[in-house]
C-alpha cells in the first residue's frame, strides 16, 4: 500500500506560481510512475501530467505545456508540481496517484493509488 498526501495548493492570482508536493508512505515510490490529475467543478478527472519511473519521460496536457512541470525525489519519496502563468481556468483539486509501472501514462485508470487532493483556485 501506498498513501499519497498532496500540499501546496491554495489562492493564487492569474499569472502567479504555486508548487505542489504529494508525499508518500508506505513503500517507496522508486517503484512507480506517478501522476497529476485535476478535477474541476462538473467535470471530470482529468491528465495533468506525468512522469515515468526513472524521471527520464515526462508528459503534460497540451494546456499546461510550458507552464508547469512535474518532478520527483525518489529519495524524499515526494513528487512536484511546479506551476507557473495560473490561468483561472487552472482552477480544480488537483489529485496524485501512483502507478505500478516503469512507464508514465495519461489514463486515471492506469493509477492504482490516489491521494485526496489539494485545493487550487486562481482569480483573475
Amino acid at each position: 500500500q501506498v498513501q499519497l498526501v498532496e500540499s501546496g495548493g491554495g489562492l493564487v492570482q492569474a499569472g502567479g506560481s504555486l508548487r505542489l508536493s504529494c508525499a508518500a508512505s508506505g513503500r517507496t515510490i522508486s517503484s512507480y510512475a506517478m501522476g497529476w490529475f485535476r478535477q474541476a467543478p462538473g467535470k471530470e478527472r482529468e491528465f495533468v501530467a506525468t512522469i515515468s519511473r526513472s524521471s527520464a519521460n515526462t508528459l503534460y496536457v497540451d494546456s499546461v505545456k510550458g507552464r508547469f512541470a512535474i518532478s520527483r525525489d525518489n529519495a524524499k519519496n515526494t513528487v512536484f508540481l511546479q506551476m507557473n502563468s495560473l490561468k483561472p481556468e487552472d482552477t480544480a483539486v488537483y489529485y496524485c496517484a501512483a502507478r505500478a509501472s516503469i512507464f508514465a501514462s495519461v489514463t486515471p485508470q492506469d493509477y492504482i493509488y490516489w491521494g485526496q487532493g489539494t485545493q487550487v483556485t486562481v482569480s483573475s
